[in-house]
């Protein structure tokens, strides 16, 4: 059982409810302070005084006067008309981490809203039922206001939901199966559940743990075509490393040892080799996948410093104090995901680089052309890295960032926005890309593993050449490849390869 007790969340069990719907409830801690900073509010609301989101408008509106008897009327009509979004629906464990995650800075107390709203958020994710979010609405700037608005419409049992089985359906009907009682919003409540970075906050989260798995499998997919290529691990050796000591190559390089470790390939031409070094997409690799590692800990470092923020505006402060901010802007979300995708379009592309050289029998060291069993007749495994070429090119494309795109709305008020919303978006089909252009280099690396028999591999590579061959054929004749790409591509989302390999030489860095 998870508990939101006001502080903050660890990234894991953001990832426990996103994608494992670990259950969630709301703390005695979290319950207090909920309660504390909702009682600011309705004395503000019983008092004169115009306060921002409790008796004005919004935006460029914030200047209009609400009466008393209209605010609850405000609160609906702001969620309905800000539930704007347009095309298909993110998908569900988006949905869930972005719920969970307003709950989170609600029970830090510095929204005004009553505890009741944050326990039918979690009542929702329990029961399995994620609100339909469109995936076009949020500039990333007064936080992801339309898909959290698109959330909060399910609260007041408007909008629609997908059940735990996928089905959609109306809001309405689903909580009353559920026995979720609709709430009715007072004062401040929905402007504080759509006002946050909870979208973007929660896609960086569940990229950074995707991120982590596919550079460890980049990591053996280098070392198993440094292998099969009939490169050294010599550049790789921990004394060259320490002469650049940045903790990613270091990290990568000491993967690549282990998994090198023991190899008769390697030893088969480590003395009398007429090559003086190898190409720079082999001997670069803890360089280039080291940079990418260094990039993913930093842009965790964001995170966990989100996790642990209030996130709204107006923020409701302990001293009675309601003052507006710019805590909303997805700035520093923007950024990180930025990076990130410019760190999978180098892992990717110097992936494609090592696959080009598997597949090239003038640069193989002896492979034949297109890792073919009759070259001509057959064509091997040619177009899968035109397959991997492509999605290399998509990855640059949505390298280019979107934080620097930011456009003016609401009448000018709200004049620069993050975009963070758009760059976690383009970040999560880059991070699909990347698994499966890694997944086009180990099904060729493996391959080409096994055409220099009667040599072996080492033992972590050969670990992994027969998790790959306990999915798809060996080399042979052409045949259908989609599907074979396929079912690598599932072993690289997995654990089974990783955890295979770690069996043998230990759990990779």
């Amino acid at each position: 059982m998870i508990e939101l007790d006001g502080v903050g969340l660890l990234p894991e069990e953001v990832v426990a409810v996103a994608r494992h719907e670990a259950p969630v409830r709301l703390g005695a801690e979290g319950r207090r302070r909920m309660e504390e900073s909702a009682a600011v509010v309705a004395r503000l609301a019983a008092s004169d005084q115009p306060v921002y989101g409790v008796s004005t408008g919004f935006g460029s509106l914030a200047n209009t006067h609400i009466p008393a008897d209209r605010r609850e009327e405000l609160q609906r009509a702001l969620v309905r008309s800000h539930a704007a979004g347009m095309g298909e629906p993110i998908e569900t464990e988006c949905v869930r981490a972005m719920l969970l995650l307003r709950a989170r800075t609600l029970a830090m107390g510095f929204s005004g809203a009553r505890p009741a709203v944050a326990e039918t958020m979690l009542a929702l994710l329990n029961a399995g039922l994620t609100p339909v979010v469109p995936e076009h609405g949020s500039l990333g700037a007064s936080g992801d206001l339309a898909p959290l608005s698109h959330c909060a419409l399910v609260l007041i049992g408007e909008g629609e939901v997908h059940d735990r089985e996928g089905r959609r359906q109306p809001a309405t009907e689903a909580l009353a199966g559920a026995g979720i009682a609709p709430l009715t919003l007072i004062a401040k409540e929905g402007l504080a559940l759509i006002n946050g970075t909870d979208g973007m906050l929660g896609m960086l989260l569940l990229a950074l743990a995707d991120l982590r798995r596919l550079l460890a499998v980049a990591d053996l997919a280098a070392a198993m075509s440094t292998e099969a290529l009939l490169g050294t691990d010599r550049a790789f050796a921990a004394d060259l490393q320490q002469l650049r000591p940045h903790a990613g190559q270091a990290a990568s390089a000491a993967n690549l040892r282990r998994l090198l470790a023991g190899s008769a390939i390697v030893a088969s031409h480590r003395e009398g080799d007429s090559r003086v070094q190898d190409a720079y997409s082999i001997r670069c690799t803890p360089q280039v996948h080291g940079a990418a590692r260094d990039t993913a800990a930093h842009a965790a470092a964001v995170a966990a410093v989100e996790l642990r923020s209030a996130i709204d505006n107006p923020m409701i402060l302990p001293d009675g104090r309601v003052e507006s901010c710019g805590n909303f802007h997805g700035a520093p979300l923007g950024f990180a995901c930025d990076f990130l995708a410019i760190a999978a379009a180098e892992v990717g592309a110097i992936a494609e680089r090592r696959t080009d050289r598997l597949l090239d029998a003038g640069r193989s060291q002896g492979l034949p052309p297109f890792l073919a069993a009759d070259p001509g007749v057959n064509s091997g495994l040619m177009i899968a890295h035109y397959t991997q070429a492509a999605m290399v090119a998509e990855n640059r494309r949505l390298a280019a960032p979107a934080s620097v795109d930011s456009l003016p709305t609401s009448a000018m008020q709200e004049d620069h926005v993050s975009m963070g919303w758009g760059g976690a978006r383009k970040l999560r089909v880059a991070l699909a890309n990347l698994g499966r252009i890694l997944a086009v280099e180990l099904l060729c690396a493996s391959r080409g593993l096994e055409l220099r028999a009667p040599l072996g591999p080492a033992a972590g590579t050969a670990a992994a050449v027969a998790v790959v061959r306990a999915a798809v054929p060996g080399p042979g004749p052409d045949r259908w490849l989609a599907p074979e790409l396929a079912a690598v591509e599932q072993l690289v989302a997995g654990a089974a390869l990783l955890s295979s390999v770690g069996a043998a030489v230990g759990e990779l860095e």
